[in-house]
């Protein structure tokens, strides 16, 4: 036994298998002289347990799923995957995009029936404007007396004129804000701004004012002594005074227009131009009235001549704006068809 457990010690096989310790080597001289028998302590050997897969199953247990990828299998699957979501992305944008549309047909749908209601609200404006700036400014001048208007050169016939002018004024408002909301487009959501042009405006304003800088000219000789015989102050008042004041309405009302770009611009001088040369007949017929000097009555009738001009002039920038919005239509429908 003792030769057996020395040649374990001693066979290469044997070291191959179990290392003995330096610490043991005189353990084993000891025992050898001793003649004791000692077994050699081994290392415990872990042996791996195969699983043992068993691949029948009974009848009543369902077979498990299993999945098994290669590598080129596992691409596709992948693919799959991602077409998969796309799909369903797609599915989800087309119900979002059914659901918009619908969504814009039916605000469509209820924005359309009021704009149709008030596109039939608006067929009366264009009789009932042009009625009541004929009520309200030449009915009275036309068809009122000058004794019921005039009494004489006093501040009760001033108050009487500017009464009348003043009832012009609203009735021209109301004439001015008819033809504005008539002028919007059909449709509310699009902008029916107009801007005129700034050759426009600076014309309009030197006519405006030098029908304003004429008659202060002359009450400015007047008062000066430069122009004979002199006229004082209230039956210069009751004759001019009137003229004044709605020619500063009228510069007023045009800034605005221009300011809120409305499209009634090129309608509202020509609206007051009009009342202004029926202001200036009926100032002549107070003139001879109150007997007013020479110079007076030539400064009513060169008043008239430039303001009858001057409406001509709007009447001519009237016609030229209706040629240019119509070669500004053809030239957008020929873009259009050209796109």
């Amino acid at each position: 036994m003792n030769q057996g457990m020395a040649s374990l010690a001693r066979s290469p096989s044997a070291m191959s298998i179990t290392r003995i310790p330096q610490g043991h080597s005189k353990i084993l001289q000891l025992l050898k002289a001793s003649k004791v028998p000692y077994v050699l302590p081994f290392r415990r050997v872990h042996i791996r347990r195969s699983p043992v897969c068993c691949t029948k199953f009974p009848q009543w247990e369902p077979s498990p799923a299993t999945y098994a990828l290669t590598e080129k299998a596992g691409d596709k699957f992948l693919d799959k995957s991602s077409e998969l979501f796309e799909t369903l992305r797609s599915e989800s944008s087309d119900s979002k995009d059914e659901a918009s549309i619908t969504k814009t047909e039916d605000r469509t749908d209820t924005t359309n029936q009021p704009v149709a209601q008030l596109q039939f609200l608006k067929w009366p404006l264009w009789l009932l404007g042009p009625s009541v700036l004929l009520g309200t400014g030449m009915v009275p001048t036309l068809w009122l007396p000058i004794s019921t208007i005039f009494i004489g050169p006093n501040v009760v016939s001033l108050l009487s004129l500017i009464g009348l002018d003043c009832i012009f004024n609203l009735g021209c408002t109301l004439f001015l804000l008819m033809a504005d909301y008539c002028a919007k487009s059909k449709n509310l959501g699009q902008a029916s701004k107009s801007k005129p042009p700034v050759s426009y405006q600076f014309w309009n304003l030197v006519a405006t004012l030098t029908g304003l800088a004429i008659p202060l000219m002359m009450l400015f000789g007047s008062q000066k002594g430069y122009l004979q015989p002199q006229l004082p102050f209230i039956p210069y008042a009751v004759l001019l005074g009137p003229y004044i004041l709605l020619l500063s309405v009228q510069m007023l009302t045009e800034m605005l227009t221009w300011h809120w770009e409305s499209p009634i611009w090129l309608v509202t001088p020509v609206v007051y131009e009009a009342y202004r040369v029926l202001q200036l007949m009926r100032g002549l017929k107070l003139g001879v009235e109150l007997s007013a000097p020479a110079w007076m009555m030539h400064t009513f009738r060169g008043l008239v001549c430039w303001w009858v001009l001057i409406l001509g002039v709007q009447l001519m920038r009237v016609a030229w704006f209706a040629g240019f919005t119509a070669r500004a239509q053809r030239q957008q429908s020929s873009a259009s068809a050209d796109a």
